[in-house]
């Protein structure tokens, strides 16, 4: 810990959530002295809202991180207490793997990762002030007049950004789960000229767990089929005794009982000021938005083995007390249910991400960089993607080298960069898998081939884990030109496995990877009628069959990220100055000095810049015509 003593550092991370962590782990791992402070060392990597990780995209997110180098697959995988795979009978650019969290025990595990990690000191301060010097960020001051020195920041705040949680009409000044909030922090951000705006998220109330009468719910229990979010998981460590998650709904009294304390809730009353998710709504805005639902879902989700709070997923409100506990009790299975917690929301600072470079450094202060909710998202999975994307840019400015930026073909952590950075955003932002336009790239099961390569440039990937990425990779390809290559005759036996596979029969032989791309056909069946020397695991198989089906489709997708390459890789110079560029239009040229895009392709997607525009613009760039910003 010499390193540490004078109180300087490589990088200082702001911030112990999601995003803080991934950030931390990221910037150390990379050689560089980190440290990670945080208001209270018991919320290291705590879950206040939803005690699960993954999801549709989100889930693909932390394969990506686990590809990075990061922590979030490893941490999930030795604490989930399910695990399920979602959208099984839909294509594989949908399908997603989703874990609930042993929220206890995922908090202590993170944390004790961190305080392992070589290069890493986690430390509980309230960070007050920024370190500023000519328009360079140097350090940090905390509550008690102590000065860190640091060659880059990275500010991970989240909710806790003067946080205000809100019941009824009971407001007062918190973080997440009643923690301490941080004021000083937001406050010296608006004084160095950053734009905050105010954004809200909720929770619902937790109930006890021996209170529900699970007889009147349907049980949705984890799957036997081994899966895992780290590309590290052995198949042999996959848990077989799961907790199951309950699905009930709402009832029609539920609806009544909220219509009739519209008056009393903050949505409606103008007590909450910040702008709610819409893909996240709280249940009293579900029933005024939906009014014509008979009723809603809720999962009953357990928190943890040794816990018996369970999160009522779908009931995230911020009704005063005693209306939240009727309502509990007007839903099926809960009419005796004993409320541990109560719902809120909470309100809080968001930077608003245009002020951002795609590498998340801050476009007002030179080494600074933000991720996580601070920058206006929601969820821990897209935290995370974007803190070890600022860790790992930390480390980069810090050591003189070039940032890793994602473009939008690389990853879902690509796609969310440059939503936020380009497009901004006017509330809590989600990843949905509509969100990318190449899904069909960004897979659930490629995570590693996208990205291992890139983490390995900068020094997150160990030779240990390239050997085996390189061993998975070369048996992928061996097996497709295998299957490219091998001819099936059309035996009986083969004839009448394809007819109880519903499949039409051969006149002839046929390649083994042509009569694979029929969509009633699996791999595993039919790899009997040309079996392989060694049997194949099933993380090399699935690859293998993806890409044979899918290949013209992702042939097709790799054509147009291609052709899109030209406009990534053309640079626009700093110094532009837009208004001397005749013929773009004035809307757009507003627009263009606000979000200063960095390549014409990222020009080509803001708001207010149409195709003109952008021919324009290229004509000046690709011939040098750079007006320079008149002093």
């Amino acid at each position: 810990m010499n390193r540490f003593e004078a109180g300087s550092f490589d990088v200082i991370v702001v911030g112990a959530g999601h995003a803080g962590s991934e950030a931390a782990l990221a910037a150390a791992r990379m050689g560089c002295s980190t440290m990670l402070v945080t208001i209270d060392l018991n919320m290291v990597a705590f879950m206040p809202c939803n005690p699960s990780i993954g999801g549709p995209a989100k889930g693909v997110v932390v394969r990506e991180i686990d590809a990075l180098g990061g922590e979030m697959g490893r941490n999930i995988d030795k604490t989930y207490i399910q695990m399920r795979m979602l959208n099984t009978g839909k294509g594989p650019a949908v399908q997603a793997l989703r874990a609930q969290a042993d929220k206890d025990d995922y908090a202590h595990h993170m944390k004790h990762t961190i305080e392992k990690q070589e290069n890493l000191l986690l430390k509980q301060a309230i960070v007050e002030e920024l370190i500023v010097e000519d328009g360079e960020v140097k350090g940090v001051v905390t509550h008690t007049g102590a000065v860190y020195r640091a060659g880059a920041v990275v500010i991970t705040a989240g909710t806790s950004s003067r946080g205000k949680i809100i019941i009824g009409d009971l407001v007062y000044s918190s973080g997440p789960n009643n923690s301490q909030p941080s004021i000083k922090l937001s406050e010296n951000l608006l004084d160095l000229g950053f734009e905050l705006a105010r954004f809200k998220t909720g929770t619902p109330p937790r109930v006890m767990a021996s209170s529900i009468d699970y007889s009147k719910t349907e049980e949705q229990p984890g799957d036997l089929e081994p899966n895992h979010f780290s590309f590290l998981s052995k198949d042999e460590d996959y848990l077989k005794d799961q907790l199951s998650c309950w699905l009930t709904y709402t009832s029609p009294e539920s609806h009544e009982i909220i219509r009739d304390n519209l008056h009393r809730a903050p949505m409606f009353t103008g007590i909450v000021e910040g702008v709610g998710a819409r893909y996240c709504p709280s249940i009293e805005d579900k029933i005024v938005r939906f009014s014509d639902k008979p009723r809603h879902q809720l999962f009953l989700e357990p928190e943890g083995r040794e816990n018996e709070e369970v999160y009522v997923q779908g009931l995230s409100t911020s009704l005063p007390e005693d209306v939240q506990l009727d309502l509990i009790r007007s839903v099926p299975g809960m009419e005796n249910a004993q409320m541990m917690r109560t719902g809120y929301a909470i309100e809080y600072d968001v930077v608003k991400p245009h002020q951002l470079r795609l590498s998340l450094e801050t476009k007002l202060v030179k080494n600074l960089f933000t991720a996580g909710q601070t920058n206006g998202t929601s969820g821990y999975e897209e935290a995370a993607g974007q803190g070890i994307v600022a860790g790992i840019n930390a480390a980069l400015a810090v050591q003189g080298k070039e940032p890793m930026i994602l473009k939008r073909s690389d990853g879902y952590i690509g796609v969310m960069i440059d939503d936020l950075v380009t497009k901004g955003t006017m509330e809590p932002y989600r990843l949905l898998t509509s969100r990318a336009e190449y899904r069909l790239l960004l897979r659930h099961d490629n995570a590693d081939f996208r990205l291992t390569e890139m983490s390995r440039e900068i020094g997150l990937v160990t030779e240990e884990r390239y050997e085996s990425f390189l061993k998975k990779k070369q048996a992928v390809e061996k097996e497709i030109a295998r299957l490219e290559s091998t001819r099936l005759k059309p035996t009986e036996e083969l004839q009448a496995f394809l007819a109880e596979q519903n499949s039409a029969p051969l006149k002839d032989g046929i390649l083994f990877a042509d009569i694979l791309k029929r969509p009633e056909l699996k791999y595993e069946g039919l790899i009997a009628f040309a079996p392989f020397e060694v049997a194949l695991p099933k993380e090399v198989i699935k690859q293998v069959e993806v890409q044979i089906k899918y290949a013209g489709y992702i042939k097709k997708a790799a054509e147009k990220v291609d052709k899109l390459k030209k406009m990534e890789e053309k640079r626009i110079p700093a110094n532009i100055d837009y208004d001397a560029i005749n013929g773009i239009a004035n809307e757009a040229k507003q627009n263009l000095k606000k979000i200063q895009p960095e390549t014409i392709a990222q020009a080509s997607r803001i708001s207010g810049v149409n195709p003109a525009d952008i021919s324009v613009l290229m004509v000046y760039v690709t011939q040098g015509k750079i007006a320079k910003v008149s002093e």
